[in-house]
């Protein structure tokens, strides 16, 4: 798929990996749009790279349906996707206090599960409707997976539970969107320099970079960025989960 003049929502587009493929998109010529929970984040990137922000839960279907025909409009032709929103809280199934609360696991899955589906059909819709290009081609979704949903650690299971979700909803989704020339890839980050793991203490920074095999230090957001542009522009990817992990096989703990 072309880069150049095509229109792509980037959802947690606001910081971290969603940020450095908003720009990375810009850069080679995207007309973007940056869909984020926090408006403030998202007006910054979108001031930076001269796109367009909109403030959005993603899981929220009703407030998606309504928003969508406004972002097709700033867009002109929407090509591509990339989800990228999401949370991950830590909590044991058991804990002190008792069971994990049910809405605990169930706010997870809803932002990383249900708001990834969410925005894909919406997307594949308005893409569906486009006139081909090369090959027959209307567009490409990219979901973010994480190694998580293969080797989930201890607290982590209502996270792997919904990146597992978005792996398994791949090939399916590859499957049938295949009938109207999209494609659909998920990548799989390992530990990657995200606001996230970079609020933790640095001496447990340090700890996690050495758990990758090599390079032995966190993954990069510009580096996500570049898959992103790879699975764009190569027709051959399509239906399959790609792990980005510097061969990272994470410990129960």
């Amino acid at each position: 798929m072309r880069i150049e003049g095509s229109g792509a929502i980037v959802t947690g587009g606001g910081s971290g990996l969603g940020a450095a493929t908003a720009e990375a998109l810009a850069g080679r010529g995207a007309r973007v749009a940056i869909v984020d929970r926090d408006a403030a984040s998202a007006e910054a990137v979108a001031a930076r790279i001269g796109g367009r922000a909109f403030a959005l839960d993603v899981a929220d279907a009703a407030a998606a349906e309504a928003l969508f025909p406004e972002i097709l409009a700033a867009l002109g032709e929407l090509r591509l996707l990339v989800n990228c929103a999401g949370i991950a809280p830590a909590a044991r199934i058991v804990g002190r206090d008792g069971p994990m609360p049910l809405s605990a696991f169930e706010q997870v899955v809803r932002v990383n599960l249900l708001g990834t589906f969410n925005m894909l059909r919406l997307a594949a819709a308005a893409m569906s409707r486009l006139e081909p290009r090369e090959e027959g081609e209307r567009g490409v979704i990219v979901n973010t997976a994480s190694v998580a949903a293969y080797e989930g650690q201890i607290g982590q299971a209502a996270y792997a539970a919904s990146k597992g979700g978005v792996a398994s909803l791949t090939l399916p989704a590859a499957r049938e969107l295949a009938a109207h020339g999209i494609r659909v890839v998920a990548i799989a980050p390992g530990l990657f320099a995200t606001p996230l793991l970079l609020g933790m203490p640095q001496k447990v920074q340090e700890s996690l970079a050495a758990s990758v095999p090599f390079p032995p230090r966190f993954g990069r957001p510009e580096e996500f960025a570049s898959l992103v542009l790879e699975i764009v522009g190569n027709p051959m990817l399509n239906g399959c989960v790609l792990r980005l992990d510097g061969a990272l096989r994470m410990a129960a703990r």
